[in-house]
Formats: C-alpha cells, structure tokens, sequence
C-alpha cells in the first residue's frame, strides 16, 4: 500500500482500510463506505481511481456522504443520501427487508445493550470488557446479539475495583489496545467519548446530527461515571484532538479533576508521563523532550537555523505594484476596524463574494498565514500557540489567525497586526478545521459560521472538469451538494443581515460575480500564454504573488483590473523575447502550496542548471477552478455555490485532481515535478504514469523547524541533473 499511496495522503489508519479492501485481487462483495470522519471520502475516491486506472475488479461500491452537523440543510441533503442509499440496496438484488420491524428490532437490542452497560456503571465491568460490547452490538448478527446480551444480564460477573478511574477523550479507538493496556497497568476506564464507547443505546439521534462534545458536557459525564482523572489519549497523526487539549484541560482544572493528554493509542510501550500519571495523578509530569535536531552539526536543525532566507528576484512590476496596493489596502483596513467596522476573517475555501457585496471588510486566513511567514514570524507564531497551550504542528498553516490573537508585541506584529475578528467563517473541509475555528472563536468572540463540506458520492465522474464547470456546472455537479450549498449561503447571508445591519443586493452581488469571472477569465489567458512559451517570460515566483494579491480581492474593479495588469505585462515580455531564465533548459512543476517564507528558492537552480519552475497551483487553479457563469437565468447564488462545493477536489481528490495536474504538466511542457510533504499521492502517480518524474520533498510548507535545508537542496540539485541526462 506504500507503494501505491507514497508517504501521504492518507494515515497508517487509511491505508490499512483501503489495503483490507483492494486486497490482493478481486473483491466481489458490495461495499458502503459512510463519512465518519475526513479520511473516508478519501478512501472512497482512492477506491474510484483506482477502479478507473486498473479495471473495475471490486463489487458495487457505494459511499453514504452524511454530514455530522446540525441544522435543516444538512436535514435534506442527509435524507437524499439515505434515499440513494436505499435505492444502491435495492439495486443489489437482495430485498431491503422489512425496514419498519428493523427499526424495532434495533430498539430492543439499544435497551439490552443500555441495560449490559449498566453493569458497568454498577462497577461489574471493566472498560475493555464494556467498549467490547459495544463492538460485538454493532457487527455481530441481531438474534446473537440479543442472546448474548440476555445471557450477560442473566449472569453478571463479580464486582472489579481500581484505585484509579479513568474518563477516555481524544481520538477514537480503532482497536481495544488502549483499554487494555491501561486496565492492564491497574486502572479502570468507567466511561468514554469516543465512538465504540458513546451511550448510543440511549437514544435514537442519528450520529450524522451530533453535535462536537463541549469540555463541561464531558466533564459532567465524568463524574457521573465516577471518574478520578480524564485521560485525552491521542492517536498519532491525529490532527484534530490536540486541539480539545486546552478546554479540556481548562474544564478539569476549574474543577479540580486531575487531566493529561498524551499521543498513545496502547500500541508499543506505555509512555513514560502516562505511566506517571497513573501512579499519581497529581505527581508532576515531565513535558516529552523537544525533537532532536535532523543535523546534529546544526542545534535546533532545519530551516530555521539558517541564515534569513535570500529575497526572490521579481521580473514584473505588477508584483511590486500589488503588494504596494496590499500594504495600503490592510492599513486603510485597520483604521476601518479601529472606527468601529466589523471584520470577518474566512478560510481561503469559504465563499467572500458575499462579504464583498455586503461591504463588509474581510482578511483571508491563508494570505494572514503567508504575510506572517514572509515577515519571518512563523517561529514566534508557533511559540504564541505553544504558550497557550494549542498544538503548533498540526495545520499551522490555518492556524496563523488564531496565533495572531495573542500577538500584543506591536514592534514585530505583521504589517501591525490582525485586528480581532467579529465574524469567522470556514468550511469543514478538515477534521481540525472546526476545532481551529471554534477555539478561535472563544479566544476573541467572533462570531463563527461553519459551512459543511460535502463530497461527490458518484463512482463515475468526468476527469475534464476543467471544460465542464465554468459554463455548465448545473449539468455536472450533483444537485443535492449545490442545494446545500446555496442553502448555506442564504443562510450565512440572513445571519449577516441580522449581525450588522446591512442588506444583501442581489443586483450588486452580480456586479461582483461577474467581476470575478472576468477576473480568472485573465488568469486563463495569461496561464496559456506561459504554457506556450519557450523560454517561460516568468516564473512561479512571479506569478504566484500576482495571482494571489488579487485573488484575496475578488469581486473588486481593482482586482479585475490588475488580472489584465499581469496578462499585458507577461504578454510584452513574451513579445519582447524576455524570460525568467533565458537560458532556461528545465521546466518545472511545483506541486502544493507555497513556500511563502522562502521563495527565492524556486530560483535556486536558474543560473546554474537553466531549471525554472514555470506552473503551480496558484494561477492554474485560478484560471480553471474558479470561472462560474450564471447567464441563461441561473441564480448568482447557485453559481457561487458551483464555485465552492468543489473547492478542494480539485486539488485533493483522486480522479479530479490527478488527470488536472497531468494536464497542466502536459501544456507547460514541464520535464518534472517536484512535490511538498502534504502532496496528493494519486496527483504524484498520475504524473509518473504521464512519464512526467516526480520529486517528493520531506517538507511543509509552512513549519519548517525541523526541516534540513541542504538535504533539500542536494536532492532538489540531483533530481534536476538526473532530468538532464
């Protein structure tokens, strides 16, 4: 499976569910795949790509998209997918059965299964006896079930006793290794919140509607358990449950219940500060000691114990241009939100349009993130995160706003700083992002609006969306994720009518519609124009800067304007002969995002090799993934929606994101790629496969602490001299 998925994309967890799956040969069963968490839809899209490279050797396959959060819209698009669900079932041949004695025969089975775990609470189970339970309810035939259950009550075990009582948070438990081994060390798990172990059997709330735990919700099921401590056990890689560590930890100590977190998930030896804790909770624990340096010759390694990175050369004034404009863009901002204008701060994948029509004044998260990585402030931002008890290397790249929050040091503050948000808005395209956005949030009281993320559950899909989105989105995107969308977006729009007093003029939100796609309609031209010029007349380090500036402003006259600012400028130097690298014998692709804090190196190996990089995402996505025309009386709102349900399949999901970036290698003529940590491993395969080579790097683009730069640099150097030969 390594071989087939590289080192990302997805977890150890991930790949083992997609290797018992794909197996070593054909799998004729049916499938169902549900969307418990962010990785199953890559799971999903794994399995339909791999189908699609390699001939369909699996049974039907079908994946039951429900959304986790509450509210009407997630009500109707959760009842269309039930409904698609039912009808795959019927399709399979095999009657769906009575659905109505189903339903009673689960009811009595949840009061069975209440009535065993009430055994737990009467101290005549342990924790792995009881989470064991739970599994075998939830796999095990009904009519066994039942008699297991019923033979359980009829004969409960004796009484157990521990000096120690645990309540589990954190991460959920794929296995029962956890329970095991920390009953097996003398305590006693008494309750949990996590999936194998919620009181399910209580109620019939769908788990699709449940809504995050709050901290003083666990907290109370704590003590009604008769919990001694809380233990946040984490699994590694987890990206989500280090950021419940501060609440939690906050909950427990305002009450005086003793609290660890730790990364552990009972496989391998017992960490040494679990160990200790469980001897004596309220024994200090001794925090892990930092990483060790991956160059031993250079303390604290990477990066960061470099000299400051060298500036980048620009070729185009427009860059310079731009970022003079930005400069006094966030300036006139903060003198707005100093008089009293509110602010919304949005993820770079939530809809602006509708702030721009609305005028109110927004600051995109991920451009906040590259000014505090251009500015050299990333190191200070992780330890503004550390000091408050949030994670600094798990998404720092969206957590640079929340950072921002606790920066009173007005000196070295980014262009001043970022104002302190009234308005968040993201979409749950991650398992971190809502945490992110809910502790941010409560750290300033912004008020927060989550859209949901939905994903496309057909097994067959076009690959050349790219020709198909821009003028015909209604006829190739599912109409149950549109409806959502659209709905969402009347809703955030009526919350931000009540909030600020303002009103939504659909005949300005037009005006602002079209802007944009005139806009990406320059970017469209200006990416065709570099792809077909030898030598390129600029480079990423040019263009990414020139897209982006004007992308945090889309909507605006000056944003349109300054599109076309970069098409004539690149279109004078094509002309003129000029180029980013006249003696330019390489073409590269940059796969991922951005090293903002470091761009020069993308110019590294211009003088010595003739190596450009001449494409990335920033202006291909740009040009392709943005343009949504609303003509032939479709509704703006909708083409809005068009815009942003796929936002990130296009860059992430197996199918629409390899044959894109295949294409776009393909039209700049690129003679190989080179690719960061977090890179989709199928847009890595479907390069290869195109005969295009593909460098993978061991580095983020944004924390780069314990990155060693001159290994980087070394395997950048040999991989482009291997192009050569």
């Amino acid at each position: 499976m390594d071989a087939l998925m590289g080192g990302a994309g997805l977890s150890v967890r991930g790949k083992s569910l997609l290797e018992q799956l794909v197996g070593d040969g054909a799998r004729p069963d049916p499938i169902l795949i549900t969307s418990a968490d962010n990785e199953q839809p890559q799971v999903f899209a794994a399995l339909r790509e791999l189908a699609r490279e390699a001939g369909n050797r699996l049974g039907p396959v079908h994946f039951l998209d429900l959304l986790h959060g509450g509210g009407e819209q997630a009500a109707r698009y959760n009842a269309v997918r039930f409904t698609q669900l039912r009808e795959w079932l019927a399709g399979l041949g095999t009657p769906v059965g009575d659905v109505a004695q189903a339903e009673k025969d689960e009811a009595r089975l949840r009061v069975l299964l209440a009535q065993a775990l009430g055994l737990r609470r009467a101290g005549q189970l342990t924790g792995a006896e009881a989470v064991r339970i739970v599994a075998a309810s939830a796999i095990l035939p009904p009519e066994q079930v039942e008699a297991s259950l019923s033979a359980l009550l009829a004969d409960p075990p004796p009484p157990v006793t521990a000096a120690q009582t645990l309540f589990l948070t954190g991460s959920t438990q794929e296995d029962f290794r956890l329970y095991d081994g920390l009953e097996a060390a003398g305590t006693l798990v008494v309750g949990e919140a996590q999936d194998w172990g919620r009181p399910w059997c209580a109620g019939v709330t769908p788990l699709a509607r449940r809504s995050p735990d709050d901290p003083h919700t666990l907290i109370a099921a704590a003590r009604a358990a008769g919990a001694t401590a809380l233990l946040h056990a984490m699994r590694p890689g987890d990206e989500a449950a280090p950021w419940d560590v501060k609440p939690l930890r906050a909950a427990c100590t305002a009450i005086g219940l003793q609290f660890l977190a730790v990364t552990w998930d009972g496989n391998g030896q017992m960490p040494p500060a679990l160990t200790t804790f469980l001897a004596d909770p309220v024994a200090p624990v001794t925090p892990p000691a930092p990483a060790s340096s991956p160059n031993p010759d250079r303390p604290g390694g990477g990066r960061a114990a470099l000299k400051p990175p060298t500036r980048s050369r620009k070729s185009l004034s427009a860059v310079a241009n731009f970022g003079q404009f930005q400069r006094d863009w966030f300036a006139a901002l903060r003198e707005q939100v100093a008089a009293g204008a509110p602010l919304a701060v949005v993820n770079a994948n939530a809809p602006q349009e509708i702030l721009r029509a609305m005028d109110i004044p927004f600051v995109v998260n991920q451009w906040w993130a590259s000014i505090v990585a251009a500015k050299q402030q990333s190191g200070r931002y992780f330890s503004l995160l550390r000091d408050r008890d949030y994670p600094a290397d798990v998404e720092a790249y969206s957590a640079q706003g929340l950072a921002a929050a606790f920066d009173d040091d007005t000196e070295n503050a980014p262009w001043g700083g970022l104002p302190r948000p009234d308005f968040l808005a993201a979409v749950t395209g991650t398992d971190a992002t809502a945490r992110i956005f809910r502790q941010w949030a409560m750290e300033t009281g912004a008020d927060l609006y989550l859209y949901q993320r939905s994903f496309d559950s057909r097994w067959q899909i076009p690959t050349d969306w790219w020709e198909d989105l821009p003028g015909d989105w209604d006829q190739h995107l599912e109409p149950e994720r549109l409806n959502l969308m659209e709905g969402e977006l009347r809703a955030h729009v009526a919350r931000l009518e009540t909030a600020t007093g303002k009103r939504f003029d659909p005949d300005r939100f037009a005006e602002v519609m079209d802007l944009v796609n005139e806009q990406e309609e320059w970017y469209r031209r200006t990416r065709d124009l570099i792809a077909a010029t030898h030598p390129a007349p600029v480079s990423i380090v040019d263009t990414m800067p020139a897209t982006m500036v004007p992308q945090w402003h889309r909507g605006s006259i000056w944003a349109r304007d300054a599109a076309k600012a970069l098409y004539e400028e690149v279109a004078a130097r094509a002309a003129a002969g000029d180029a980013a690298c006249p003696n330019e014998r390489v073409r590269l692709m940059w796969v991922g995002r951005g090293l903002w804090s470091d761009m020069a190196f993308y110019q590294r190996w211009e003088e010595s090799h003739g190596a450009v990089f001449v494409c990335s995402m920033y202006l291909s996505l740009a040009a392709d993934g943005y343009i949504r025309h609303h003509d032939r009386g479709r509704d703006p709102i909708r083409a809005l929606a068009a815009r942003f349900v796929t936002m990130g399949d296009e860059l992430r999901m197996p199918t629409w994101a390899g044959a894109w970036h295949v294409r776009d290698a393909r039209i700049h003529g690129v003679h190989g790629a080179v690719a960061l940590t977090d890179a989709d491993p199928f847009v890595l395969r479907a390069l290869e496969e195109a005969g295009i080579p593909v460098l993978r790097l061991d580095l983020d683009n944004y924390n780069q602490e314990s990155a060693d730069a001159a290994a980087v640099d070394r395997a950048v150097t040999r991989f482009i001299e291997g192009l050569q030969t």
